[in-house]
């Protein structure tokens, strides 16, 4: 489950998404008689795992007689898929899954049902509410939670013990902690990072922002302002900057991808298909990352001719980015939403599929999976080992990216990545987040085709 956290890679030919009028069916029930027919379920990436898509099939057609016939799509080009499938009745899936930073350009042009009658029996308050926020138009219900993976810290004990510091329990202690392990570097390894975050990691950096009461944007009389210039924002972004040149040897241009090679100690790594891939060697005590990343850290055995990691309770643990406030410093959420298309022909049955998959059986199916249920009333089912614990303790305070109908834009344009470049060589903190306030401003409230 080595799952990229998934931004907008790309605007597509966006107009083609403005659906005229409301989403049809809006106030249609839940069908069981779907003899004869087929419905279509689009799954992004090799994240659901087969023994889910089976039970999906086996309980639609129990429930229903119809076909569920699930495609499975890729995250690269997802966006152009759903922009150009989404307003076509003849060719676009009946229920998708769509990235939790996807949600809202697609829902603010009514690419999809509104489903706010089956909020509350789909699981209501009880669904993880950053990602209902992302679905939302209005007040009303588009896309809801599919599933999550919070991010939090996993570290080399060994690294952390021979520089003579130990779990942080506040956001300040860990500042510290990560720049004195730097200092010390006690492997005397080149370029060692206490703290391994890339210049362009903003999803993983903006955690100070939120950490110190700072926001990317606030909505403000329906518009959204971009905040990065805010007394929390500007507070948080000085820490980034201190940790940017005292506790990181990431390079500037470095994003969120496969820091967790730096754990591990040097040998040849393979990727998600076992190809072979660079060699790497130890070169961090810390990183960030969604809780799947566990399954890419550890010992290095060879199996079938791959090379498989073995998690060692001796060398690596795992932490919750601790707040000053007694509570997990927010982060951002991984994950996905799910919902139907607007020019769905099969509203009924498409509901009905929605109800086997906000069901007590198939949450729990996603948690004994290691994806965090949509609904908090079956997060124990992701068991109680240390990763299960930290996942369902970090999304507990998680957060998302402005629910703008613009937000496509700032991430196909890589407007935060760009700022987040430019943090730790910069004399003036202020001036760099206001130059980004006025280009987010800018992009945020434009709906695509606008």
């Amino acid at each position: 489950m080595k799952r990229k956290l998934v931004g907008l890679a790309a605007v597509a030919t966006a107009s083609a998404l403005v659906l005229a009028g409301c989403a049809s069916g809006g106030g249609t029930a839940p069908s069981t008689d779907g003899k004869g027919k087929t419905v279509t379920l689009w799954l992004v990436g090799a994240d659901t795992p087969d023994a889910l898509r089976t039970y999906l099939k086996d309980e639609f057609k129990k429930e229903t007689g119809a076909t569920l016939n699930i495609q499975q799509q890729d995250w690269g080009d997802i966006v152009t898929k759903l922009t150009t499938s989404l307003p076509d009745a003849n060719n676009t899936p009946d229920v998708t899954e769509i990235g939790n930073t996807q949600s809202p350009t697609f829902t603010n042009v009514g690419a999809f049902l509104d489903i706010s009658d089956m909020y509350k029996d789909l699981g209501g308050d009880d669904l993880l509410q950053s990602f209902v926020a992302a679905g939302e138009v209005d007040g009303k219900k588009y896309t809801l939670p599919y599933y999550f993976g919070s991010r939090y810290a996993f570290y080399r004990k060994d690294v952390w013990s021979a520089a003579g510091v130990s779990v942080p329990t506040t956001l300040d202690q860990f500042n510290t902690d990560v720049a004195t392990i730097t200092s010390k570097n006690p492997k005397g390894i080149a370029d060692f990072s206490g703290f391994y975050l890339g210049g362009q990691d903003w999803r993983n950096g903006i955690s100070w922002v939120f950490a110190n009461g700072g926001d990317i944007a606030k909505k403000k009389d329906g518009k959204w302002v971009a905040t990065l210039d805010s007394e929390g924002s500007l507070k948080g972004l000085q820490q980034l900057q201190d940790l940017y040149k005292n506790a990181s040897k990431a390079p500037n241009d470095a994003k969120d991808s496969n820091q967790y090679i730096y754990l591990n100690d040097s040998d040849q790594t393979v990727d998600a298909n076992g190809n072979k891939t660079a060699d790497t060697s130890l070169a961090a005590a810390t990183i960030m990352a969604p809780g799947w990343a566990h399954w890419s850290i550890g010992d290095a055995s060879t199996k079938d001719g791959k090379v498989v990691r073995t998690w060692n309770d001796d060398t690596f643990g795992t932490f919750v980015l601790p707040g000053n406030d007694g509570k997990p410093a927010p982060v951002f959420a991984g994950g996905s939403n799910i919902g139907i298309s607007a020019k769905t022909k099969n509203p009924g049955l498409s509901k009905t599929l929605l109800k086997i998959i906000f069901s007590k059986d198939y949450q729990e199916m996603l948690g004994k999976n290691g994806l965090g249920p949509a609904n908090s009333n079956y997060t124990s089912s992701l068991g109680d080992d240390q990763f299960a614990k930290a996942l369902i303790e970090s999304a507990s305070n998680s957060k998302l990216t402005p629910a703008a109908p613009g937000w496509a834009s700032v991430e196909a344009g890589n407007v935060m990545e760009e700022f987040f470049s430019k943090i730790k060589d910069s004399t003036d903190l202020k001036s760099l987040a206001q130059e980004y306030n006025t280009k987010l401003d800018a992009l945020m409230n434009v709906k695509s085709g606008k």
